[in-house]
This record gives C-alpha cells, sequence and structure tokens, in this order.
C-alpha cells in the first residue's frame, strides 16, 4: 500500500509550491481544494449538496456557485460555514479516498488545509508534512494574491489551527519563509525520505 503524506499548512504558507515540487518529481498528489472545485461545477454531487443546503441564492448568474458570496458569508456567520461544510465535505471525503486507493507510487501527497481542523482525511496519513512560515509573511502572501486586507487574512486564520500547535502536530516541516527557490531542494530531501519509509515499510511486512 502506498505510503500517504499529508501536506497541510495555514494559508499563505506555500502548500501549492511545494505539492507542485512533488508533482515535478513524479509524485503523485490528490488536492483537496482542487477535488472540492471539480465537485463544485454544475451537475456534480458537491454543487447539488450545497444548492439543497444552502438554497439558490448562493449561485451565480450562470448557475455556478457564487465563490465570493460563499467565501464572504462562511467567514462572518459560523452556522452558515458548518453548513457548508456538512454539504461538501463527504462527497470531497468520498472522492479523496477513491483517489488515495488507486495511488500505484511508493508514496503520494494528500494536499488538505484543513487536515487537522476537519478530520475526515487526517486518517488517510501515515505522516503529516507542514508548510509553514510567519505570520506576517501568510498575511503579506495572501494580500498579493488575493487583494484581502489584512483584518480578513486574520479572520481565515483564527479559522485554522494555531500556528505553534499545527507544528507540534508534524511529522516534517518545511520552512518556506524563505524564496520560492528554496522549496525544490526541500522537497527533494523529503523525497528521498519518503521513498526510505516506504521501501522499509514493504520490506517489514511478512
Amino acid at each position: 500500500m502506498t505510503l500517504v503524506v499529508g501536506l497541510t499548512g495555514g494559508i499563505g504558507s506555500g502548500k501549492s509550491a511545494v505539492a507542485t515540487a512533488f508533482r515535478v518529481l513524479g509524485v503523485e498528489v490528490v488536492d483537496a481544494d482542487e477535488v472540492a472545485h471539480e465537485l463544485s461545477v454544475p451537475g456534480r454531487d458537491g454543487h447539488r449538496a450545497v444548492v439543497a443546503a444552502l438554497g439558490p441564492s448562493i449561485l451565480a448568474a450562470d448557475g455556478t456557485l457564487d465563490r465570493a458570496k460563499l467565501r464572504e458569508q462562511a467567514f462572518a456567520d459560523a452556522s452558515f460555514r458548518h453548513r457548508l461544510e456538512a454539504a461538501l465535505h463527504p462527497p470531497i471525503r468520498e472522492e479523496i479516498r477513491r483517489r488515495v486507493a488507486d495511488w500505484r507510487g511508493d508514496y503520494g501527497v494528500l494536499v488538505v488545509p484543513l487536515l487537522f481542523e476537519r478530520g475526515g482525511t487526517a486518517s488517510l496519513a501515515d505522516r503529516v508534512l507542514v508548510v509553514d512560515c510567519p505570520e506576517a509573511e501568510q498575511v503579506r502572501r495572501v494580500g498579493l494574491r488575493s487583494g484581502l486586507r489584512e483584518s480578513q487574512v486574520r479572520a481565515i486564520m483564527a479559522t485554522q489551527l494555531a500556528r505553534a500547535e499545527r507544528l507540534a502536530r508534524a511529522d516534517d516541516v518545511i520552512d518556506n519563509s524563505g524564496p520560492p527557490e528554496a522549496i525544490a531542494a526541500a522537497v527533494a530531501r523529503l523525497d528521498a525520505s519518503y521513498r526510505a519509509l516506504a521501501a522499509a515499510r514493504r520490506d517489514a511486512r511478512p
């Protein structure tokens, strides 16, 4: 069975860049956010579940989910966020489990931003890799990327596990506070480690 590395980190920490570096090395990657987007298009299970739970007012004019409205309401209203998650998370978890079961490499990377916070997929991970950077850097990166104000970024961060607790629960950490080009070397070191762990696990089987 393929070794599963759960990759997580706070918003703006650089999870996508790290996942891309693993993909460059030929590692199989499943990204929960990508799965969520795929299942949220009209006609898919996630889209139907969200509309059934929250009503047609959360749709844009073209029938797609109004992601800006969903994001704004989810962070302003905990009850709304819980209903959204209750509708969307079950089909996402099912699809993630199906894709991970299809992996055939030595190891694969499962990217879940809320791996610890929401549960459901954490049990799939044999090891947890946390991508980390200072909180001020998270705020700066998200502001540049998405145009969000610091207060908006901080509100998102407040719904996530505290940085210290996330680091305490990690098996491995990538310090992504430096330049982007440093990621490739860090990922290459972990790639060698994970392949060795996968081989040792295979050899230990009766």
